[in-house]
């Protein structure tokens, strides 16, 4: 009969689901159906979530730490989306409505979700510092950023308003996860792409393999974020690759030479053979994951080489 017992008990722990987290979920872009399919999925896992993204579209903003308004949703910094949608980013929240807030669009009014009149870092920062301590009393157990509505590779995650959510987040420590997917997840109208669904079913699997390998421990090690991109088109059995982020350019921006002036782009070149695991190239048919360090401090043998390089100057 014991023995039945504890056999039962160890069936009941196997088939347990993964232990329920606190979600901060943010991104760069607003209310999206890439954020919506998310947010249905963790919920559906048992997750507490909380949703802070930008009250309009910020691509390309990196990590500035700006607000538009600090009182009420105004037309300024980012007038023309604002004038265009008459507030928040497909009718999350109207203009004059408090700069930070819950959304008022109906179907998003259960206290989860809200917004940011500002850059991206600060939506995650209003996360983190306002609406976290508020629901939990404590910081979230991890941060996810995105999908994004497009990839964020190469040069690119340095401008990455996704990318530098999930830098943020860890540089206070906390596990964060920059997810990217590709443009033709978009669905302003109905806020229900199919591809969406499937980009937020295949994070869920990340998520589920990282708490299986961690247990009751971080999902990340301290120092550690990561960077993850899905191909355009995805499917449920897309495969998962190691990337890195190497020197692959897919993009190669350019100052434009003659107006109008602005961002001017090339065709990337051939692929080096010491580039085939660049999350650059990865991206297109496999679920590209690859491991981010947080800030800019150098490997503990650069540093010794500044140090002799520079001892002169330095006084040693």
């Amino acid at each position: 009969m014991k023995h039945r017992l504890i056999a039962g008990a160890c069936l009941a722990l196997c088939a347990a689901p993964a232990f329920a987290l606190n979600i901060v979920l943010s991104n760069d872009d607003g209310l999206t159906s890439n954020l919506k399919a998310l947010y249905e999925e963790l919920k559906v896992a048992g997750h507490s979530v909380i949703v802070s993204v930008p009250c309009t579209g910020q691509s390309g903003r990196g990590a500035a730490i700006v607000m538009y308004s600090t009182t009420v949703i105004v037309s300024d910094n980012d007038k023309t989306q604002i004038d265009a949608e008459g507030g928040c980013h497909n009718g999350a929240a109207p203009l004059g409505a408090p700069a930070v807030g819950p959304f008022t669009k109906s179907g998003y009014t259960n206290g989860d979700y809200h917004y940011v009149h500002g850059t991206p870092v600060m939506a995650v920062m209003y996360g983190l510092d306002v609406l976290a301590p508020a629901r939990w009393g404590k910081a979230p157990d991890l941060v996810l950023s995105g999908p994004n509505e497009g990839q964020n590779v190469g040069r690119l995650v340095i401008s990455s308003g996704t990318v530098s959510n999930a830098q943020f987040a860890a540089g206070r420590g906390l596990p964060a996860i920059a997810l990217s997917a590709g443009t033709d997840t978009v669905d302003n109208a109905g806020l229900a792409n199919a591809h969406s669904r499937t980009v937020a079913q295949l994070s869920m699997k990340l998520l589920a393999a990282l708490q299986a390998k961690a247990g009751t421990g971080p999902l990340l090690p301290a120092g550690v974020a990561l960077n993850v991109n899905f191909p355009d088109a995805p499917t449920a059995g897309a495969a998962w690759a190691f990337t890195r982020h190497g020197t692959y350019d897919t993009y190669r921006l350019k100052f434009s030479s003659a107006a109008p002036w602005g961002l001017s782009g090339a065709a990337p070149a051939a692929a080096t053979a010491d580039q085939a695991e660049d999350e650059a190239l990865v991206y297109r048919k496999k679920v590209a994951v690859t491991a981010m360090q947080v800030g800019y401090d150098q490997r503990p043998a650069a540093q010794q080489w500044l140090r002799l390089r520079m001892r002169d100057m330095f006084g040693q």
